[in-house]
């Protein structure tokens, strides 16, 4: 077992033995079944045999009786040379009798032993192979679209089978929850492409019918719709290549004050304009990291642009910048709505969002910014989390960077 995160102790785990391994091994069950299979047929071989070679022998010796009495009677009165000749033929005929006794034998156990060994090693092999078949008509359901099928793994021995259908279940279950995010992304980007598109096609339809007036407020509300449904493209083709990983990091040493800084000063006015305090804490004699700068920027723009959707007015939101080991730490604090429990780990899939009320033109956001905020720091090799101790508490965003 692998130590607790935090802990200094591992678990120690007892060591199988040798029982145990012969179980948990399909080589060792086949061997074991095919030394099971002989050890029935001559033990089968051996039972017949000792039950049947008494009568056989008594059957062969009762005949060869009978022949030696015919032949004393026909010789009546021989000499002592024809009592010789009768001696040595009583041997070799007690001799064959024998021989066709065993012979007799061998064959009735040996037919006892093929029927019942055959018998054996057909109930051993469906036992075998029952885990195979179940394995093979699971895959074929799977191939045919149905994903929430699984393997009762109790059924299964823990040998290589047992490994294979854990890993069966576990790819099933990968698969299933790509089809289930596949399809929850194609009903997402239509709602979200939806809303401006009848946005733009109702105020057209407005000025065509002359409902609503050929004024620049007009316009300006058919130009913001088609700038949020710009932005919604631009966005899902970001993602698309990060989730490829088609995009290039250029990596070059900066100094952590100055990419702070170049990412602040664009949203300072955004700040501003909603009455909501922007600061940053960077540590002192921080040291330069090698990362692509507009990555890490566009990273900072996601969280603090989140931090800000969700953040009402007189409210604060903190950047601290921190060496933390070999690495340095990045948190994004705010004094928001906060995020419910359930919902931190699933935060940052695509278009997830813990308030289904929000909408994306109420400054919900398309629920992109945070998964393309995890595809590139983790490009970088580092990690990224939140933390909320629930609603009105406010949350916090942590990424860390590696220095080399």
């Amino acid at each position: 077992m692998k130590p607790y995160a935090g802990q200094g102790i591992a678990l120690k785990t007892a060591k199988p033995n040798l029982l145990q391994t012969l179980r948990s091994h399909w080589i060792y069950k086949i061997l074991a079944a095919f030394l099971l299979v002989i050890v029935i047929a001559g033990t089968i071989h051996a039972l017949a045999m000792n039950l049947s070679i008494e009568a056989a022998f008594d059957r062969h010796l009762g005949r060869m009786s009978e022949n030696m009495q015919g032949m004393m009677s026909g010789s009546g009165s021989g000499t002592g040379t024809g009592a010789g000749s009768n001696s040595s033929t009583r041997g070799v005929n007690l001799y064959t009798s024998f021989r066709a006794a065993v012979n007799e034998t061998l064959w009735i156990s040996a037919l006892a032993a093929f029927v019942i060994a055959g018998v054996a090693a057909l109930v051993i092999s469906r036992r075998i192979t029952r885990p195979i078949q179940r394995l093979t008509d699971a895959s074929q359901q799977l191939a045919q679209g149905e994903y929430s099928h699984r393997i009762v793994e109790d059924e299964i021995s823990e040998d290589e089978l047992g490994q294979l259908a854990h890993s069966f279940n576990q790819m099933a279950e990968k698969l299933e929850g790509t089809e289930t995010m596949r399809r929850q992304l194609l009903g997402d980007i239509s709602h979200e492409l939806r809303t401006p598109l009848t946005a733009i096609k109702g105020s057209m339809e407005g000025l065509m019918d002359g409902v609503l007036p050929a004024e620049q407020s007009t316009y300006q509300q058919i130009y913001r719709e088609a700038d949020r449904l710009q932005r919604l493209v631009e966005d899902l083709q970001e993602l698309n290549r990060v989730d490829g990983h088609t995009f290039p990091l250029e990596k070059k040493p900066v100094q952590v004050a100055d990419l702070v800084k170049s990412a602040l000063t664009p949203l300072e006015n955004t700040f501003a304009m909603k009455g909501v305090n922007l600061e940053s804490r960077v540590g002192d004699n921080l040291p330069i990291i090698t990362v692509d700068s507009d990555r890490i920027q566009q990273v900072l723009h996601n969280l603090l642009g989140n931090a800000l959707q969700f953040t009402p007015p007189d409210g604060q939101v903190v950047l601290t910048v921190a060496r933390d080991g070999n690495q340095i730490r990045f948190s994004v604090q705010d004094s928001g709505i906060g995020i419910s429990k359930e919902h931190l780990t699933h935060i940052f899939e695509r278009f997830y969002r813990a308030d289904k009320s929000r909408s994306r033109s109420k400054g919900g956001g398309s629920g992109i910014g945070l998964t393309i905020a995890k595809s590139l720091v983790e490009a970088h090799g580092g990690k990224i989390w939140a933390e909320s101790a629930g609603k009105k508490q406010g949350s916090t965003f942590t990424f860390t960077l590696p220095l080399k």
